[in-house]
């Protein structure tokens, strides 16, 4: 399986990006897949995670502001993020939920600046 992120990049604080992740194999359907992301100097954190039936969860500091969801079609996983702050800026990876240290990709770099 090969996870490919995509769709970050400099926005200002209040502006919005999708963020899609494309993961190969059959197996995505049955998987529960979450985004994670890094910032500067600090460690991975989660973000949120949806499960192959569409439960959703998400941490705190983005609840209210940012939406997962996926396409079991097109094998995608998307992360819809509004409202973003400074604080969220990362670099965005998606992953299996809980994720499986084997399939970290590149990630997409995301900078919420002025």
């Amino acid at each position: 399986v090969q996870l490919v992120e995509s769709g970050g990049g400099l926005v200002q604080p209040g502006g919005s990006l999708r963020l899609s992740c494309v993961a190969s194999g059959s197996i995505f359907s049955i998987k529960a897949m979450g985004w994670y992301r890094q910032a500067p100097g600090k460690q991975r954190e989660f973000v949120a995670g949806i499960t192959s039936g569409g439960s959703r969860n998400y941490a705190n500091s983005v609840k209210g502001r940012f939406t997962i969801s996926r396409d079991n079609a097109k094998n995608t996983v998307y992360l819809q993020m509004n409202s973003l702050k400074p604080e969220d800026t990362a670099v965005y990876y998606c992953n299996f939920w809980p994720y499986d240290s084997t399939y970290w990709g590149q990630g997409t770099q995301v900078t919420v600046s002025s």
